[in-house]
């Protein structure tokens, strides 16, 4: 299994950024898929989940309305589309699946690399 994300960088305060997250390893279309950050001293925390089709989505109380998370499971892709961004949404930003890989038994967490996004003037 692999996730890659991409798209992080530097924006000012109330630009947007739109994070992608390529998947592989397994049947993508088949799983929910997940956003966390973790930003610096602090905890990792979830930022918007959506559903293995994509019809369902929840959001962090502190992104609702400025983030919004997509897939094209045509192209095992998992996105994270940011607005509005505040100094407080810099974190580095990771890509989360917990998936049975085929021949395993176990469902297993698995994290993308992370990428940074940092909102400053």
């Amino acid at each position: 299994v692999q996730l890659v994300e991409s798209g992080g960088g530097l924006v000012q305060p109330g630009g947007s950024l739109r994070l992608s997250c390529a998947a592989s390893g397994f049947t993508f279309s088949s799983y929910a898929m997940s956003w966390y950050r973790q930003a610096p001293g602090k905890e990792r925390e979830l930022v918007a989940f959506i559903s293995s089709a994509g019809g369902s989505t929840n959001y962090a109380d502190s992104v609702k309305g400025r983030f919004t998370i997509s897939r094209d499971n045509a192209k095992n892709t998992v996105y994270l589309q940011l607005n509005s961004l505040k100094p407080e949404d810099t974190a580095v930003y990771y890509c989360y699946a917990r998936v049975r890989v085929v021949g395993r038994t176990t469902f297993d967490s698995y994290w993308g690399q992370g990428t940074q996004v940092t909102v400053s003037s």
